[in-house]
């Protein structure tokens, strides 16, 4: 069955974001081959707006990097039109269900906070992947933020590279 893996990284507070939005905070972190390992097990890619903003404008703005997946932005704007993304303007938490549905590998989930939240509340997110990065911001976008679900979890690997601290952890 697929799963729906929660991949990314975060500030050693909690943020995936510093208070302008930013993620520059990650440049020169390198996580060693993680990255390349996890892509094989995976043939989606799900996001919210900001995220896909994110990518176009600043992280990756001359070439779509999630071109080998299907790859849907939840938007409330369906105006957009890129060749290699599929818009959605619904609940998340549907979009992953009708995914789940489907043959195919797992989900990744690669952003946002809020997106996260909606999904942990459904009890969606399978696999928790988390890059913990030796940054402390202060503040920002906080990735499990306002959740009221407790959510109990298994610890399946930790790593560190880098200085970074990886950890896989997996529903109970």
């Amino acid at each position: 069955m697929r799963k729906v893996i929660l991949y990314i990284a975060m500030s050693l507070d909690g943020y995936i974001a510093d208070v302008n939005g930013k993620v520059d905070w990650l440049d020169g972190y390198d996580s060693g081959d993680s990255y390349s390992d996890f892509v094989k097990e995976i043939d989606t890619v799900v996001m919210g707006n900001k995220t896909y903003r994110q990518v176009v404008t600043e992280l990756s703005p001359d070439e779509w990097v999630y071109k080998d997946f299907t790859s849907y932005v939840i938007t409330n704007n369906t105006d957009h039109k890129d060749g290699n993304v599929i818009f959605y303007n619904g609940s998340p938490c549907d979009l992953i269900k009708g995914i789940i549905e489907r043959n195919g590998r797992n989900i990744w989930v690669c952003g946002g906070a809020d997106i996260v939240r909606q999904l942990m509340s459904d009890g969606l997110i399978d696999r928790f992947h988390i890059f913990v990065i030796p940054v402390i911001l202060g503040g920002g976008v906080r990735l499990f933020a306002n959740s009221d679900e407790k959510v109990e979890l298994r610890l399946l690997k930790e790593k560190v590279c880098n200085d970074i601290i990886e950890v896989i952890y997996e529903k109970r």
